[in-house]
């Protein structure tokens, strides 16, 4: 009785369990529903599109992919703003960064007379404050604006030889600007002279980086020219220019294509300062026809003052009528002279001349007349200030009646030999002769200017200078004695070294054969011998063959390293010129070696020594012949 009367209470309770439980479950995915919409909406609403919302229970899971990590927070922070932050799961991944690129690393040095300003971004850990002071140092001042930024980034590659070169350059140039980087220079500069131009541009050529794409330019201002001269001649081996120039670029332009026209092949013209009037070119071009319808003799622009001569051979009426059509033909501010030479089997026999020559060696010497004491005293003064006391011979001659000037056109000879490095001045009453070698390019337009000046219009004078770049002091070139000197030089001091037995050059060597490149690397229009000397020991003609295969090996080392000035030869030489004892280790020593030689001329005296040496070979090594 008792049983049956609980019954319908335990299925009252049990009902009331399971309608309880329910009922949570429901109330449990109706909170999940409307936290995950909730946070939906309010993460859509602040640009979290990219965030997914879904509820687990009480807990809200935040997936999808974060452009970053501070993004990924934020939306973290804003669902824990609908729902309590300790029910907010971030399983939120972020999206992976693009490896972020270093700055491009420069700076503008920028010099002139107030001093030195630094603009631009360097690495942080570069040491900067030495820079600045390397550079005080080497610009010799201590005003230097610094105003460059930092970034704390790694040093790129090629910085610091960069920065070497530019503390280089504003050392040399006190007007310039300089872009510096690892990957690339500009160099922008001012220089007081054409020559100093060039003086720049060689020094900063020889120290520029090789990695370094390297951009020089160096401007000079145009150079007053006086006087202002043009002069052109037909003589027995064709047209040339001995001087000419040019008051514009269009002007220079004119003139060239005359020149070209009238079968100059590569005429030059230097643009400066001190035209005596915008008519110039137009000058030029009509005085350059003049000559060409003679067919020979020059024509001679001094300022305003135009010189025309011809030549014995030339009839009186074509020169006549080509002078009279170039006096129609010329502006109106030059005044034209006119010289024709008597016929040949008329001229005077008059020997009168002055000379003044200079040797290769700098001696200089006078030969010929001199009015009197005075004029002799004066001219030998004047040799002795511009060559040296110690270099002149005088032979001079006094005599009367010399033309007059004659004196002062003895010291304008003088001159014009003092822009030569050798060669000679002849004067005659009517004429004057210059011949001779020159390191100046611009040698022959001075000359030509000097004497235009100083002889006047009317006479005639000759000039036949050669150019020789192995005599151009900015250039530095050495001679052929001097390049075998500094070849021997180095292998005296660094001897090529062959594995025994073999014929070609050890590893070890190629530091001198590094330091043989750049000891001829200004060598020019020379022949050299590469000379290969063995010791006795083992058989003759191996020894011949062996030195002539070592020979070649140092040959075709020197010509992988692009010495384009000189032209080698190889030669073999064995055992038969020894210089020392080959019965002792010493002596055998000294006679392997490598000898340069100046084929066409004599090599120095002291350009013999020992060179080669052989590595020691293997111990044990029973099979190597005695000279191997």
């Amino acid at each position: 009785m008792r049983i049956s009367n609980y019954i319908p209470t335990l299925v009252a309770f049990l009902f009331a369990a399971v309608i309880a439980l329910f009922g949570a479950n429901l109330s449990s995915r109706a909170i999940e529903s409307t936290s995950e919409s909730a946070v939906a909406k309010q993460l859509k609403l602040e640009g979290y599109e990219w965030v997914n919302v879904e509820a687990d229970g009480l807990q809200v899971v935040l997936t999808g992919t974060a452009p970053d990590e501070t993004k990924q927070l934020a939306a973290q922070r804003a669902a824990g703003h609908i729902v309590d932050p300790a029910r907010v799961i971030n399983v939120m991944d972020i999206e992976t960064q693009a490896k972020i690129v270093a700055p491009r690393f420069s700076i503008e040095i920028l010099r002139n007379d107030e001093g030195i300003s630094l603009i631009g971004l360097v690495p942080t850990a570069w040491p900067r404050d030495v820079f600045v002071s390397d550079l005080k140092s080497a610009a010799s001042t201590g005003s230097v604006t610094d105003l460059l930024e930092h970034a704390d980034y790694t040093v790129p590659d090629m910085w610091d030889a960069a920065m070497e070169f530019g503390l280089e350059a504003i050392t040399l140039l006190p007007r310039s600007k300089i872009s510096l980087s690892a990957d690339s220079i500009i160099v922008t500069g001012l220089a007081d002279s054409a020559d100093q131009k060039r003086r720049f541009e060689r020094a900063l050529d020889d120290k520029k980086p090789s990695r370094l794409d390297v951009a020089i330019n160096i401007s000079a201002p145009r150079p007053i020219i006086t006087p202002f001269t043009a002069r052109f001649l037909i003589d027995e081996t064709g047209p040339q220019f001995d001087a000419c120039s040019a008051e514009t670029v269009q002007g220079q332009a004119r003139i060239l294509a005359a020149a070209r026209a009238s079968g100059i092949e590569d005429p030059s013209c230097v643009i400066g300062l001190g035209s005596p009037t915008t008519d110039w070119a137009r000058a030029v071009e009509a005085g350059m026809r003049a000559v060409q319808d003679l067919g020979a003799g020059s024509i001679t622009f001094s300022d305003s003052e135009v010189s025309l001569v011809g030549t014995s051979a030339l009839s009186a009426s074509l020169f006549d009528k080509v002078a009279g059509e170039l006096e129609a033909a010329l502006p109106a501010a030059f005044t034209l002279y006119t010289t024709l030479p008597e016929p040949e089997d008329n001229a005077s026999t008059d020997a009168v001349q002055f000379v003044a020559l200079r040797s290769p060696e700098g001696q200089v010497q006078l030969r010929g007349r001199i009015g009197d004491e005075r004029s002799q005293i004066a001219a030998e003064a004047y040799a002795k200030s511009a060559f040296g006391s110690n270099t002149i011979y005088s032979a001079l001659r006094q005599v009367d009646g010399l033309p007059e000037g004659w004196s002062i056109r003895a010291l304008a000879a003088i001159e014009a030999l003092s822009k030569l490095d050798n060669g000679s001045v002849t004067m005659q009453p009517t004429s004057v002769r210059v011949r001779g070698r020159t390191g100046d390019v611009t040698a022959k337009a001075s000359i030509t200017q000097l004497l235009a000046d100083k002889l006047g219009s009317g006479q005639t004078f000759d000039i036949d200078v050669d150019y020789v770049r192995q005599l151009d002091p900015i250039l530095d070139l050495p001679t052929a004695d001097e390049c075998v000197a500094r070849a021997n030089d180095v292998i005296n001091a660094n001897k090529i070294v062959f594995a025994p037995g073999s014929t070609e050059v050890d590893e070890s060597s190629t530091d001198t054969l590094d330091r043989l490149a750049k000891a001829l690397e200004k060598c020019e229009k020379m022949e050299m011998e590469i000379g290969a000397h063995s010791d006795s020991q083992g058989g003759e003609d191996m020894n011949l063959s062996l030195s002539q295969a070592r020979a070649n090996s140092v040959l075709n080392a020197l010509i992988s390293r692009r010495i384009v000035g000189v032209d080698f030869t190889a030669k073999g030489y064995g055992e038969e010129q020894p210089i020392a004892d080959n019965d002792t280790e010493d002596g055998r020593e000294a006679n392997r070696r490598i000898e340069f030689k100046l084929l066409g001329g004599d090599a120095p005296q002291d350009a013999q020594s020992d060179q080669i040496t052989d590595t020691p070979p293997a111990e044990n090594n029973e099979n190597e012949t005695p000279n191997e």
